[in-house]
């Protein structure tokens, strides 16, 4: 008897469903929406979390970087927030590559970039130049498809000489030969020395849109400065990362006139890549889960609408809630079928969401890796499941008011409702 019940109640609650087809899924609107931002956001944020992750691991965990500016351990350098500092110079690069072998540094490069117009026999491009050592290559496990890099000796003497990132070269010669051409780089004349082989996109940067000319060069013949925007080293495969950053310090310490070891006084800021790895993968995970939270609250605002259109169904209903309890049906089940409507609406919104958030989070993987990103689809069981169980609780929560409302009507009133 409890099965036939239950039985019935079910096919009371569903019968009631599709009389209102319109207003049960407008019902489910918000449950829907909201059960798929849970998902698209969570796999947005897991997407663009592989993304960056991927970018860090694909330069080496053996790459240190130093900028000027002195940050605490969870917060970027101040020269990433657009503060000009000048505390990387000639000075540190010089001390670094004088103590290579010593501290366990296989290559060092220093870096100064800016942005100028660039032109060959008409064509102009505006692209970002890129004033790097000699040793840019080893230290980014780059290769050429013609010609050759710039040497220290053209470093040096700040010889006036190029190297082209593969889509710039295409930008200003096509399909022609450019080794041996001359461009002109803010007015500037400069031979090109060789082209980069395709590399993509290194840290959302469009590295093959670069050109490359001597550090030096750069900072007296475009920029007129005589400081650095960071220095990069990769160290020796076996040496301790640690220890190495420990002698770097040092090193900067000295040449800066900074007395203070404990690091609260330094003016620069040293990243190992798996301390990045651990940053961003930290600030990541903090502002996906955020960003679902936020989702989230949709769905209660979904169960606010299931309430107001339970109490309506409520009101609409009272006669035949009348009728049942009149021939024997208990405050239970009227609790029950009232309750079994409004996880029912839920949970079909949850399922509808949940197929939704798969193919919109499809498409945004199929649109990012059509833009050149190494963009990873994942949708999580954890997701789903996240979506369909707060789905059920919110009906459960927000149907509990109407359901008790119904069960408490005394059947002759309710009878004689109109």
């Amino acid at each position: 008897m409890i099965f036939l019940s239950l039985k019935q109640v079910l096919k009371t609650s569903f019968r009631s469903l599709l009389s209102n087809k319109a207003r049960s899924f407008l019902t489910m609107l918000g449950i829907i929406i909201g059960v798929a931002s849970v998902i698209i956001i969570i796999a947005v944020g897991a997407g663009a979390q592989s993304l960056v992750l991927g970018q860090i691991e694909g330069i080496g965990t053996n790459l240190i970087a130093i900028t000027p500016g002195k940050s605490d351990d969870k917060g970027p350098p101040t020269s990433v927030l657009g503060i000009i500092v000048t505390t990387l110079d000639d000075r540190d690069l010089k001390s670094f590559e004088d103590n290579k072998s010593s501290i366990g540094i296989s290559y060092v490069s220093a870096e100064v970039s800016g942005s100028a117009i660039t032109s060959w026999r008409g064509n102009s491009y505006s692209a970002s130049v890129e004033g790097v050592s000699s040793s840019y290559l080893e230290m980014n496990d780059s290769k050429l498809t013609g010609g050759r890099f710039f040497s220290d000796e053209e470093n040096g003497s700040v010889s006036k000489v190029a190297v082209l990132g593969f889509s710039a070269k295409e930008e200003l010669f096509g399909d022609n030969n450019a080794i041996g051409e001359k461009i002109k780089i803010k007015n500037q004349i400069f031979e090109v020395v060789g082209v980069l082989d395709e590399m993509g996109k290194v840290f959302f940067q469009d590295v093959d849109s670069n050109i490359f000319v001597p550090v030096k060069t750069m900072q007296k013949n475009i920029l007129g400065i005589n400081y650095f925007n960071n220095i990069s080293l990769k160290t020796v495969e076996s040496v301790e990362i640690e220890q190495v950053v420990e002698e770097i310090s040092n090193i900067l310490r000295d040449n800066h006139g900074v007395k203070d070891q404990s690091g609260d006084s330094d003016d620069f800021t040293i990243r190992t890549a798996s301390e990045l790895l651990d940053l961003v993968r930290t600030i990541t995970d903090a502002l996906r889960y955020f960003l679902a939270l936020m989702a989230s609250l949709s769905l209660i605002v979904g169960g606010i609408g299931i309430m107001n259109i339970m109490l309506i169904s409520v009101n609409e209903r009272t006669r035949e809630v009348g009728l049942r309890k009149a021939i024997g049906a208990s405050n239970n089940n009227i609790i029950v079928q009232f309750l079994l409507e409004s996880i029912f609406l839920t949970i079909i919104g949850g399922v509808i969401g949940i197929i939704l958030g798969f193919i919109f989070s499809w498409l945004i993987y199929v649109v990012v890796v059509y833009l050149g990103y190494d963009w990873a689809f994942k949708v999580s069981l954890f997701s789903i499941i996240l979506a369909v169980s707060v789905s059920a609780l919110v009906g459960l929560v927000f149907g509990l008011y109407p359901a008790k409302k119904a069960s408490k009507l005394e059947p002759v009133e309710a009878l004689s409702y109109e």
